[in-house]
């Protein structure tokens, strides 16, 4: 993202008094030239912002970044990192050699700054998706667990755990497809839908603007190209991409009359206790 692109999105936000927060992702979103200046600008512009930096932790450990830390505590950044599993071997497994070491390390760093440490106000939520084809488990019982072993083991402390639906897009549609369980995922995502967690998804109250200012519904049809203002063909094999853009707009009540995309891939989002 361009520092343009960057100060368009900062100018629709002042101009939309109903938002209340900026969730900025992207790998590792903290590397892009224009992160510290959005934080820094929407800080000052919505002192009661909350802004949510997507961190994958390894990040802290960046050349250039030992800073990092304390930026985001002088700007009162709520931090949300992915940890798939308290154990080195499947954090190892999915993410990469040495990747749970320096993430274990990346939280202890945290905690002595006061992020998860009870009344400083400085918010450390943690996030699992599971490591194959199922649903996640109840929410309330594994974040138990995983606060029970990151303190007996660790001695780290943070505030939420959120369990996220692995979605049948891109890479992970492209694993299950390889071993032929494409299909039977769907089928589980199908027959676990809930409708009760409808009310709360994205889709509903989030709009994601990718790089270059296109705007999506959610995240997931931005990996796919679904575009807010773009539209399938009757066969729903081609996507016309005529799609809004932040320059498009002035204020996010501009997009109060377009019409949500879905597809198959909405049921990751519905399944069991709802991912969004």
């Amino acid at each position: 993202m361009t520092i343009e692109t960057a100060d368009k999105c900062l100018e629709i936000l002042r101009h939309s008094p109903t938002v209340t927060t900026l969730d900025i992702t992207g790998g590792a979103p903290e590397l892009n030239q224009a992160f510290r200046h959005i934080v820094t600008k929407a800080r000052k512009t919505r002192p009661d912002l909350d802004i949510i930096d997507r961190c994958n932790l390894t990040v802290v450990h960046e050349p250039g970044q030992e800073d990092l830390i304390d930026f985001l505590v002088a700007n009162r950044v709520h931090i949300i990192a992915s940890l798939p599993c308290y154990s080195s071997k499947n954090v190892n497994t999915q993410r990469g050699s040495g990747v749970f070491d320096r993430s274990i390390s990346a939280l202890l760093a945290l905690n002595e700054k006061g992020y998860g440490q009870p009344n400083s106000g400085l918010v450390l939520d943690l996030v699992y998706n599971p490591l194959g084809a199922f649903l996640p488990p109840p929410q309330e019982a594994l974040e138990e667990q995983y606060k029970a072993e990151l303190s007996e083991n660790f001695g780290i402390v943070f505030n939420q755990l959120f369990t996220m639906t692995n979605m049948p897009v891109k890479r992970f549609a492209d694993f299950l497809h390889r071993r032929k369980e494409l299909g039977g995922y769907m089928d589980l995502l199908v027959k676990n839908f809930n409708s009760e967690t409808v009310g709360t998804l994205m889709c509903k109250n989030t709009v994601s603007v990718n790089y270059d200012g296109a705007l999506f519904d959610c995240d997931f049809n931005q990996q796919l190209g679904l575009s807010i203002g773009g539209s399938a063909d009757d066969d729903n094999s081609v996507w016309n991409t005529n799609s809004k853009t932040v320059f498009d707009i002035s204020c996010l009540d501009d997009l109060s009359k377009e019409e949500i995309n879905f597809d198959n891939h909405c049921y990751g989002c519905t399944a069991g206790m709802g991912s969004s």
